[in-house]
């Protein structure tokens, strides 16, 4: 079969991108950069990625994430002699799909030097009848597969075989603070942090044709829904609605659907790794407290902004604020992914309009975003849910050059608050 490929494969060339290119192979780091040398290079290293795939010889496991993030290019430094098998090449993808047994019989066939490594399948979410090959190849010889998938929509509606916990489930997320060097946030903000928007001079074009292959690819050829004008509809109306209270009734009067339709659509982006929800914080909550919307985020501030249209051009501004508690949302959904843990992410908000942006640990971490000089009145939302619910750490993580504590709450630089959170002093 053509599309199979053998040790020291290079990464597909419908993944990352052909500009996504591994510069240096060590023990502990995997670039995703561009071949320029540039002091800002994002690497995929040893206390983010690494320490996430903690994968286990004689285990397989499924890398979850959206597209772009990287994945082929980290799996094919991790792994430089192992088999592949990449479904975005379409030769390669109808041939199993016409027979998937052909998957079983070439691996069966495989020198034991090449079955002794873990066999890699791309995009596994486009043939899910290879999962049943991938079950009696697991039990029946004991090879191990590292499956990747960028939606897991087709496996759920289709009722795949997810292997039963024979399978550990990893996540890539795009590029946190640790793997990139003086970090430069505003382009971060602007640009996003999938490796290749964040080196590209041209990122807003990127960004537009990523949000239009998302569209076509993973939701209109994939058939997920029929009513392609009403799901476009939707995807601009996630603009004005990210980030904020969901309100499913007006998205659902903007769309021209009803809101089950609305609510299916939010599905659609979540199964399709596009996007997450936070659910409200409601321990002891009263009747002050929110406790049924949630917010939504996209899972990428650059693709956020390239579907809200917004331009940053200084660190300041409602504009800035939004993206700046974005980008930590993206830092903590990372750090508890990479690190293996399991903590709740909540915010937390009254009917009168109190608010703490993130809720760690099931009350442990309060944590308040903002992108602007701290004034009296920014401190009330997290003072107020500091007194009820007495968390272990309060914290405004802000644009201010030092670190200070005000009426009991710690004020932070969002470096030192980057810092903090890698090196697992806030939760571990």
């Amino acid at each position: 079969m053509g599309g199979a490929m053998l040790g020291g494969a290079g990464p597909r060339s419908g993944g990352c991108g052909s500009e996504l290119r591994v510069l240096s192979e060590t023990n502990t780091t995997v670039f995703r950069g561009e071949g320029v040398r540039d002091p800002a290079r994002p690497r995929r290293s040893l206390l983010s990625v690494q320490s996430g795939f903690n994968y286990r010889p004689n285990k397989s496991a499924f890398l979850w994430g959206p597209r772009k993030t990287g994945k082929t290019t980290f799996l094919a430094q991790r792994f430089p002699k192992s088999m592949r098998y990449d479904l975005l090449q379409t030769d390669l993808l109808f041939d199993l799909l016409k027979r998937p047994s052909r998957l079983r019989e070439e691996i069966e066939a495989a020198p034991a030097a090449v079955r002794a490594h873990p066999f890699v399948i791309d995009e596994v979410q486009k043939a899910p009848a290879l999962l049943d090959e991938v079950h009696w190849l697991i039990e029946n010889r004991h090879i191990q597969f590292i499956l990747t998938g960028s939606s897991a929509r087709k496996l759920k509606r289709g009722r795949a075989n997810l292997l039963g916990g024979r399978a550990w489930r990893f996540e890539m997320h795009p590029l946190v603070s640790p793997e990139i060097p003086d970090l430069d946030l505003l382009r971060a903000l602007q640009r996003g942090l999938l490796p290749a928007h964040y080196l590209d001079p041209h990122y807003r074009r990127s960004l537009q044709a990523y949000v239009r292959d998302y569209l076509k690819e993973e939701v209109f050829d994939e058939g997920l829904t029929r009513n392609i004008p009403a799901f476009s509809r939707f995807f601009d109306a996630l603009g004005y609605s990210h980030g904020e209270l969901t309100n499913y009734a007006n998205i659902a009067r903007d769309c021209g659907v009803d809101s089950k339709t609305v609510k299916e659509y939010y599905q659609i982006v979540m199964d399709t790794l596009l996007g997450s929800t936070i659910a409200p914080f409601t321990k002891r909550g009263g009747r002050s407290t929110i406790t049924k919307a949630g917010k939504f985020y996209l899972f990428d501030v650059g693709v956020a902004g390239a579907i809200t249209k917004r331009t940053l051009t200084e660190p300041r501004g409602e504009e800035f604020g939004r993206a700046f508690e974005h980008f930590v949302l993206m830092e903590i959904q990372a750090h508890r992914a990479y690190r293996g843990l399991d903590y709740d992410i909540h915010f937390w908000r009254t009917k009168s309009g109190l608010e703490v942006d993130f809720v760690l640990g099931g009350g442990e971490v309060a944590i308040e975003v903002k992108g602007g000089p701290i004034r009296p009145g920014d401190l009330r939302g997290i003072r107020a849910f500091a007194d009820e619910h007495h968390p272990r750490t309060a914290i405004i993580v802000s644009m201010e050059p030092r670190a200070s504590v005000r009426e009991g709450i710690e004020i932070v630089p969002w470096r030192e608050f980057l810092g903090r959170l890698w090196g697992d002093e806030l939760l571990s």
